[in-house]
C-alpha cells in the first residue's frame, strides 16, 4: 500500500511537510506531533518505516553514571518501574569508565526514536561541561529531565537532593557529640554536587564550631568518589587530627573506615565516620553507617512525572525541585574522644 502523505496529514491534523519529517526521522518535530503522525500511520493501516517501528513500545532513555555505586541502580529501579506503569520502557545507559560516552548514548537514543531522556548525575553535573548537547535536544523539542547537578545555564527541569542541607545536618550531628575537628572527604570540585556539599560543610562548621574559615578549608580534601579516594582523603584528615570524617558518599565513607582501621583505630570509638546517600547495605555494615538518605523514590517519581508531562505537551516549569534529605543515625558515629571534647563547640 502506497503511503499517502495527504491522508496521514489530514488524520493527524498536521502538514504534509511535518509528516515527511517524521517519516524520514528529521528533527524539529515535537514528541506530541511525532506520536500523532505515528498513530495516524497505525490507524490508517500503513506500515511504519523500519526506523520507526520500535517506537511502538514508547521508549524513554535513562542515562546514569555507572552501576558500582548502589545509589544509581536504586534510581534506575524506581524510574524503570514508574515508566512501565505508564506504558513506557526505559532504555538504560550506564557509563563505566572507558565505556560508551554520554554523547554516544544520546545519539543512539535519538536513532531509536525515544520520546524523552532522563539524566541522573550526567555530564550536566560537571560545572565545566558543554551545555550544547542539552541545548540541541531542547531545540529539537525532546523532553529531558536532569537529576542532581543543577545548572542555571541549561533551560530544563531539574530534580535535586539538597546537598547543602545534607552536610549542614551531618556537621550539626557530629558537633552535638563534641567533635570539633571534623573533616570532609569529597570528590572532585568540578562537580556541582561537590560544590554544594562543600558549601554545606563550611556553613555547618561556621555555625557549630569555633574554627576559622581557613582552618576549615584545611579539613577539606578533594579526591575521587571511590573507596580508594575516600581512604586516601581520610588518611590526610586523620593526620590533621580529625576525630570525625564526613564522606562525600557512602562509598567514600567505606574508604574512610578502611583508613581508620589500617591505623589500628576503631570506628566510632576513636573516629566517627558518616556517609551520604543511604545506599543499599549501609545499614548492614560493621558498624552500620550514619548517613544522609536521598529521597530516591520521591525524586525518581518527580522526574518521571515531569518527563511524561512534557511528552504530553504540558511544559514543565524550568526550575529546580529541591528535596530535603533525612539524617539516618546509626552506630558509625559516637561522642568525640574525651581529649577532643575539651575544645569549645558552638551551641547549635
Amino acid at each position: 500500500m502506497t503511503t499517502r502523505l495527504a491522508d496521514i496529514a489530514a488524520h493527524a491534523g498536521v502538514s504534509e511537510a511535518t509528516v515527511s519529517r517524521v517519516l524520514n526521522g528529521k528533527p524539529g518535530v515535537s514528541p506530541t506531533t511525532r506520536q500523532a503522525v505515528l498513530t495516524a500511520l497505525d490507524v490508517l493501516g500503513y506500515e511504519r518505516p523500519a526506523r520507526l517501528r520500535q517506537q511502538r513500545a514508547g521508549l524513554i532513555g535513562l542515562i546514569i553514571p555507572e552501576l558500582t555505586n548502589p545509589i544509581f541502580p536504586a534510581f534506575a529501579e524506581v524510574i524503570e518501574s514508574a515508566l512501565a506503569r505508564h506504558g513506557y520502557m526505559a532504555v538504560l545507559c550506564s557509563q563505566a569508565p572507558g565505556g560508551v560516552a554520554e554523547d554516544d548514548y544520546i545519539e543512539m537514543l535519538l536513532e531509536r526514536g525515544v520520546a524523552g531522556i532522563i539524566f541522573v548525575n550526567g555530564l550536566h553535573a560537571n560545572a565545566g561541561s558543554d551545555r550544547a548537547r542539552y541545548a540541541r535536544l531542547l531545540e529539537q523539542a525532546l523532553p529531558i529531565v536532569l537529576v542532581n547537578g543543577h545548572r542555571p545555564d541549561i533551560d530544563a527541569p531539574f530534580v535535586s537532593n539538597d546537598d547543602v542541607a545534607s552536610l549542614e545536618a551531618i556537621v550539626a550531628h557530629l558537633a552535638a557529640m563534641g567533635h570539633r575537628r571534623i573533616g570532609l572527604a569529597i570528590g572532585q570540585d568540578v562537580y556541582v554536587p561537590t560544590r554544594r556539599k562543600t558549601e554545606g560543610f563550611r556553613r555547618g562548621m561556621a555555625a557549630h564550631t569555633d574554627l576559622a574559615p581557613d582552618e576549615v578549608d584545611e579539613l577539606i580534601v578533594n579526591t575521587m568518589y571511590t573507596v580508594e579516594g575516600g581512604q586516601a582523603a581520610a588518611a590526610k584528615l586523620l593526620d590533621a587530627g580529625c576525630t570525625a570524617i564526613c564522606g562525600g558518599n557512602d562509598i567514600m565513607a567505606l574508604g574512610a573506615i578502611r583508613a581508620a582501621r589500617s591505623r589500628g583505630l576503631q570506628v566510632p570509638e576513636d573516629v566517627s565516620v558518616t556517609g551520604m546517600d543511604d545506599s543499599l547495605l549501609t545499614a548492614y555494615l560493621d558498624p552500620p553507617l550514619t548517613t544522609i538518605r536521598q529521597s530516591v523514590r520521591e525524586m525518581s517519581m518527580a522526574a518521571v512525572s515531569t518527563v511524561l508531562d512534557e511528552i504530553r505537551g504540558a511544559r514543565a516549569p524550568r526550575t529546580e525541585l529541591l528535596y530535603r534529605p533525612e539524617l539516618v543515625v546509626r552506630r558509625s558515629t559516637a561522642p568525640a574522644p574525651a581529649a577532643a571534647r575539651l575544645s569549645p563547640v558552638k551551641e547549635g
